[in-house]
């Protein structure tokens, strides 16, 4: 008999969320065969990374999964085998209640925020005994052995290796955006939160002797845009150029097609959490716009990553990709430290291979998961 899995998911204002949950429960099924329900509060966010579904539906079915809606107003249910409570989301008070009276109880997971702190290797797998008297274990994502590791298919570098090779593969996907590469230039994705500091950035791929076509899917960085190029409005398709610089805007897509936008860009910009794990899995050079905290408290996150990162770079092309990460997440000029890079580039892109290949030997998210549950019996 199919075991059963209950994952909660709370949408708090962008799609990293339910992004990442969306992706998990998908591979749950499609690669461990369990039964999974994913419970999330705003459907609506849900349809934007799933447009067939419903999202006035209490209940619904895609690919495999029961996706439900999780109410305000809890309504009692069967209990499964195991529950994921996905970023410290807070299981409803009537759920937990329930939980207790089952015998075995279910394992009770908290699947936390990814990150690459020390800290995370102690903590990891920890149980934390509540006072109703369940054991709930802290789950860790992580890029050390001694964490949970991260969301990755089965096949999926194998994948992304033979698009990238198949140049005919990468135009006839392009096309289907509307997006028509151009010859010699260089081509970046755009997926980023909002920064005063953009239009520095900007300004330098305008003035730069290389052409750059840059593709925006339309998000919260679109009105940086909008501002640099002085226009009244930017909407999904327009298409402007400034200097050596083209920029075309694109609609939000599904997450298979935002890999394969990943995938068949040369230089990825993006922000929170599931996209910037995609843009590992492509092997291409990146930037991370962290998902800022109060009191800078994503700072130490962001440092503790690029600790990991830059091993293995010489250290002037660490120092140069550092300094470019660090000023887009403080919001400082990105001219200089963008052109710095650049002087590196051969280096950060083979580098950006072997991260992948490194992070890619190490056991998936999904499979971590199943196999904690399993040890838990």
């Amino acid at each position: 008999m199919k075991a059963s899995w209950d994952i909660f998911c709370n949408v708090v204002d962008n799609y990293g969320d339910v992004g990442v949950t969306w992706r998990l429960a998908r591979q749950l099924v499609a690669e461990h065969g369990l039964n999974i329900r994913l419970w999330i509060d705003d459907l609506s966010a849900f349809a934007r990374l799933c447009p067939q579904a419903d999202p006035q539906a209490a209940q619904q079915w895609q690919e495999g999964v029961s996706v439900c809606h999780w109410p305000a107003d809890w309504v009692d249910t069967d209990i499964p085998d195991a529950v994921i409570e996905a970023f410290a989301c807070r299981l409803p008070a009537r759920y937990t209640d329930a939980m207790l009276q089952c015998s075995p109880r279910p394992v009770w997971l908290n699947l936390d925020y990814l990150s690459a702190e020390d800290w995370v290797t102690g903590c990891h797998g920890l149980p934390s005994l509540q006072s109703s008297g369940l054991k709930k274990f802290f789950f860790f994502p992580g890029f050390r052995d001694a964490t949970g590791g991260l969301l990755r298919e089965q096949g999926l570098i194998e994948r992304r290796e033979a698009f990238q090779h198949d140049a005919a593969a990468q135009q006839a996907f392009l096309q289907t955006l509307g997006v028509e590469p151009i010859a010699g230039a260089r081509l970046i994705s755009l997926f980023a939160y909002e920064n005063p500091a953009l239009g520095s950035w900007l300004d330098a791929l305008a003035r730069d002797s290389r052409a750059t076509q840059l593709l925006v899917p339309d998000g919260r960085i679109l009105a940086d845009v909008q501002r640099w190029l002085d226009m009244a409005e930017l909407t999904v398709g327009s298409i402007e150029r400034r200097g050596a610089l083209t920029v075309q805007i694109l609609p939000f897509v599904r997450q298979e097609a935002y890999d394969r936008l990943l995938w068949s860009c040369d230089f990825n910009v993006v922000r929170g959490e599931d996209s910037f794990v995609r843009a590992q899995w492509a092997g291409r050079p990146m930037l991370w716009h962290i998902y800022q905290q109060e009191g800078d408290a994503h700072l130490p996150k962001l440092d503790a990553f690029l600790e990991l990162y830059l091993a293995g770079l010489s250290a002037e092309a660490a120092s140069a990709l550092n300094a470019f990460w660090q000023s887009w997440n403080a919001s400082l000029p990105l001219d200089a430290s963008w052109q710095a890079m650049m002087t590196h580039w051969v280096e950060i892109h083979s580098h950006a291979e072997y991260w992948c290949e490194e992070q890619a030997a190490r056991k998936d998210l999904a499979a971590a998961l199943v196999q904690f549950y399993g040890n838990s019996l």
